[in-house]
């Protein structure tokens, strides 16, 4: 053979001159492998000829010979050598549609050569032929021959048409030709297919014989077979994945298809639910649950238990396959994102800074696909109320079928969260709302979660199926609290759970969620998923988190539960928990926590330290005294890092107060001054002049009394009170004017300074606006507080079982401003939204929320904004309502004279026997509660106790020897909390001086 690239072989050199060359061993050794790899490179080349020369000539060949067999075919187009030649040659489309239209108009051209000697060889090539005529249509379905190759295959797979011509052998060829085409793809090709002609085309002609080809494998086989369990599964992964199938087929074929789709044999996928989400795209998914959603739901009271199981599972797999927001339009960049809940929307019409999002994974966020807005509209049958009746209809007829509609109901809550109010609100109302005591009841009461045995093993995959019911009932709890008033909930309603029945649930519920904080490895909390679920720990933590918090408020204005219920004293050694608690709160970066969306705050504690996830998610697993004294060590810490020392006088502000103008001065003062410093006051009297004494702190506390009474008094108009004399912001236009906001943003200041020094202050807020302290937003049960009438009206429409048409509601509500009414809208466009009976719960809620939250939203705002300039927002998060409260104002508790006695101390002549003091303490018994407390305001400045008894009172109450002249009145210096008390030797004249002291209200020059 001639070298392709010419004789290159080297020929060897030969020296004839007789010289010689000495070379290194190294370099001999180079050019020996210089000349390896020269020989290497030259074989190569020639092997790569080879190959070349004999490709070439065998696509020559080939050429040749599928020239002779396309001559051959021409011979005789219909006949079975043409046949052979068609299958020889392959994917030719020319001869395929010139063969296919010969066959097509003539039945027994098809299949009259399987009746002869030559059967097995015309069946074996007809099914060969088959799988080229469909690979024809997958890449090219708008064609001239695509109709005639769509009847040639129905011939083929139709019983009915080779029965006619075959006799009984034809149910025989078109078995044979349907196995054949079903195991080499058949749906894959028509799903190309289809897919190719565009929606607005489907009057195409190839479509109805698609069509048919969809259900004619099913309707070949038997239900048991292997081959229909494979074609109903490619059918699934292949027909249904296709974006707006319904849309696709014209109206008559779609008649057809929804008629022969055999979905009374759904179980037959049940083997393989796990694989079809395995192997399909995120956009397909859903696509497959569109479609289905398109021809399940009107033969659901038909289906057999076995199908509507395999349907609720395969639902389940594809939602639990889906990312977060899946089933919703992506939002446009740099939208804010849509609020998932009711009680989400609180503060949706105001800007927010910049915010850090918490994020529990570091791995890329899954692209969500764009949906069709005609796939957007199916999928909203999903969570429509009607839907969700009619499987909770065939559920209540076959309770074996609850876990599996349970687990998609969760699956749907976790995926498409903007849709979860409406999903459980529809459960809230089904059969008259006792679907939350039948899930406890028979699902949950008996769960092994959360039981003391088996907290160590909370996250094992073998408690994978009781999470569901869990979680869903959790959820439903939590939603009905929003609507449900404190008379209902007491009441024992069939619709909700008895309060012997909430100790137990809340209880699996605390144990569950300090289990979930209290792990040292919060990093598999973030990023593990529940075995069943796409969902986090993180994610089953906060909804079990918010559910408690809702139980605990209750509990807390009216105690139900049993002693210690909230606690874990006996786990943990309380006072390592609060030395570690305060280091790691002297730890945290607060940069970013500044910078953490207030939604998220509570997360990001939780990941940083088990104790800070504890006090800021469930701080009532903690005794109240407890945190009571986390929070004072965190203020010291905070003085401490400041540079500031309470009790010294150096760096004082010195603040000149008039005693006619507490609170203008207070403002005008005040206003730009870090209240964390320690300030000195000194009294102006009403003439003018200085009132003796140095403020040692006493001073300071009486001027910050009167302050706050004249700041927060209701006739200044910022403040309003409702029927217990609590006070709130007034929602009138004019206490959002800026000069009134100003007002506010000082108060929040004034209080916090309050907070910050310990002082009590003799105020009651309203419990709606103290959940605003702590983040948290109001509902049904706080409306009571402040419009009892408004209240009863809304109970009234929560149980109102007539016509709602009748009571002419739509979303707005009516305000008042200077005499003139005006509608405002509760949602968009809510003038034009009637209120009915499938969305009243939400009517309930968002007239509770105006009138407890948005009303005042401005003045609530500027409050809290001048607040945490003093406090820090998680400290307060440590308590409820009513614990800061008692935080703000002392405990509203009589004044225990025992305790106070057991903390007293004496100087001078006295001691605990001396007569005086004997008499002393005779007259203090003998003093009613509003002595007793006019007492303690006048040596300690607050009329209350503190919070946590006399013994931290700081410095101890003491009574000092004052002299004997009995003609003088006691006297005090409270900020040192002395009684400065004369040696009176009758009991009666101590008990007049006494009153007459506490009674006289003046000011610091008695003393």
């Amino acid at each position: 053979m001639l070298p392709l690239f010419g004789d290159e072989r080297r020929r060897r050199e030969i020296n004839l001159g007789g010289s010689t060359s000495v070379s290194s061993q190294a370099a001999i050794l180079d050019q020996a492998r210089a000349r390896r790899i020269e020989r290497e490179a030259l074989r190569r080349r020639e092997e790569s000829a080879i190959r070349i020369q004999a490709w070439w000539r065998g696509v020559s060949e080939a050429r040749r010979v599928r020239q002779q067999l396309r001559q051959v075919f021409q011979e005789n187009v219909t006949g079975l050598t043409a046949l052979r030649c068609l299958v020889l040659i392959g994917q030719d489309e020319a001869l395929l549609g010139q063969w296919s239209k010969k066959m097509s108009q003539d039945d027994e051209l098809l299949l009259g050569p399987a009746r002869g000697s030559d059967r097995e060889h015309w069946t074996t090539l007809l099914c060969h032929i088959s799988v080229l005529l469909l690979r024809s249509l997958g890449d090219t379905p708008v064609t001239s021959s695509a109709v005639s190759h769509l009847q040639v295959l129905y011939k083929l797979l139709n019983p009915s048409s080779t029965t006619a011509v075959l006799g009984p052998p034809g149910k025989d060829l078109s078995q044979c030709t349907t196995q054949y085409v079903v195991r080499n793809d058949i749906y894959r090709y028509l799903g190309r297919a289809i897919t190719t002609i565009r929606p607005e085309s489907k009057n195409n002609p190839s479509l109805p014989y698609m069509v048919k080809l969809l259900f004619l494998p099913l309707t070949n086989f038997a239900p048991s077979s292997e081959l229909f369990a494979r074609s109903f599964q490619d059918l699934v992964t292949y027909i249904f994945t296709l974006p707006v199938l319904p849309y696709r087929i014209p109206l008559a074929s779609l008649s057809e298809l929804s008629a022969q789709l055999p979905l009374t044999h759904l179980h037959v996928l049940s083997p393989c639910i796990s694989s079809i989400p395995a192997t399909t795209s995120t956009l397909s998914q859903i696509n497959i649950v569109a479609n289905l959603l398109a021809f399940t739901p009107p033969r659901y009271a038909s289906l057999p238990v076995s199908s509507l199981k395999a349907h609720l599972q395969l639902l389940s797999a594809l939602l639990c396959a889906l990312p977060a927001h899946a089933l919703e339009s992506p939002l446009p960049q740099n939208s804010q994102p849509q609020p998932t809940s009711w009680a989400d929307d609180s503060d949706s019409d105001s800007e927010h800074p910049t915010q850090v999002t918490v994020v529990g994974s570091f791995a890329p966020r899954p692209i969500l696909p764009i949906l069709d807005s005609r796939t957007q509209k199916r999928l909203q049958i999903l969570p429509s109320q009607t839907h969700l009746n009619s499987l909770l209809k065939v559920t209540q007829q076959h309770p074996e079928l609850l876990p599996d509609l349970v687990t998609m109901l969760v699956s749907l809550n976790i995926v498409w969260p903007s849709r979860r109010d409406k999903v459980l609100g529809a459960l809230l109302l089904y059969g008259g709302g006792g679907f939350v005591r039948e899930m406890y009841r028979d699902h949950v009461r008996a769960t092994p979660l959360g039981r003391e045995e088996n907290l160590s093993s909370l996250m094992d995959p073998v408690f994978e199926s009781y999470w569901p019911s869990l979680l869903l009932l959790t959820d439903l709890y939590t939603q009905s609290l929003l609507t449900v008033g404190d008379d209902e909930f007491f009441s024992n309603s069939r619709t909700s759970l008895t309060l012997n029945e909430l100790i137990p649930f809340s209880r699996t519920l605390f144990n569950i969620a300090f289990t979930l904080y209290w792990r040292d490895d919060q990093t598999r909390i973030q990023e593990t998923i529940v075995p069943g679920l796409n969902l986090r720990w993180e994610g089953v933590r906060e909804r079990i988190t918010k559910c408690l918090q809702a139980i605990h408020a209750r509990d807390s204005r009216r105690p139900f539960m049993p002693q210690d219920h909230w606690h874990v004293s006996s786990q943990i050694d309380m006072n390592s928990f609060i030395e570690a608690a305060v280091y790691e709160e002297q730890q945290v970066d607060e940069t970013v926590v500044s910078r953490v969306s207030p939604r998220r705050q509570r997360t990001h504690f939780s990941r940083l330290s088990p104790r800070l996830g504890v006090l800021n998610n469930i701080p009532f697993a903690i005794p109240f005294e407890t945190r009571v004294l986390i929070f004072r060590r965190f203020v010291e810490s905070d003085m401490m890092s400041r540079g500031f020392d309470q009790f010294s006088r150096r760096d004082r502000i010195e603040v000149s107060i008039r005693r006619t103008s507490i609170a203008q001065d207070g403002y005008d003062r005040l206003s730009g001054v870090d209240l964390r410093t320690p300030i000195s006051i000194s009294f102006i009297d009403q003439f003018g002049e200085p009132e003796a004494g140095i403020d040692g702190g006493g001073v300071f506390k009486e001027f910050f009394t009167s302050l706050c009474k004249e700041a927060l008094d209701t006739d200044h108009g910022l403040w309003l009170a409702n029927k217990k004399n609590e006070i709130y912001p007034n929602p009138h236009s004019y206490a959002t004017e800026p000069h009134n906001l100003n007002w506010y943003r000082f108060i929040g200041r004034i209080l916090g300074k309050a907070l910050y020094e310990g002082i009590l202050i003799e105020v009651a807020f309203a419990g709606f606006f103290l959940a605003k302290w702590l983040g948290k937003q109001s509902f049904l049960d706080d409306l009571a507080s402040l419009d009892p009438d408004l209240y009863q009206g809304l109970v009234f429409l929560k149980n109102y079982t007539g016509n709602m048409e009748d009571l002419s509601l739509n979303f707005t509500v009516a305000t008042d401003e200077f005499g003139l009414a005006k509608a405002v809208d509760l949602i968009p466009n809510g003038s034009n939204v009637p209120v009915t009976r499938e969305n009243r719960l939400q009517y309930i809620y968002l007239i509770s929320h105006y009138k407890l939250s948005k009303q005042i939203k401005l003045q609530s705002e500027a409050f809290f904004e001048g607040l945490s300039e003093m406090i820090d927002p998680k400290w307060l998060r440590m308590f409820n309502q009513q614990e800061l409260q008692i935080l703000l104002g002392g405990v509203n508790a009589p004044v225990d004279l025992e305790d106070l006695r057991q903390h007293t101390n004496y100087g001078g002549l006295y001691d605990d026997n001396e007569p005086t003091i004997q008499a002393f303490w005779k007259v203090m018994e003998g003093f009613d509660q509003e002595q007793r407390r006019a007492f303690l305001r006048f040596v300690t400045s607050c009329s209350r106790p503190p919070l946590l008894g006399f013994k931290q009172l700081t410095p101890n109450f003491a009574i000092r020897d004052a002299g004997s002249d009995e003609h003088r009145l006691p006297t005090s210096s409270t900020c040192v909390n002395l009684l400065k008390l004369p040696r009176y030797q009758s009991e009666k004249v101590l008990r007049e001086k006494l009153l007459q002291a506490i009674s006289s209200g003046a000011g610091f020059d008695l003393s």
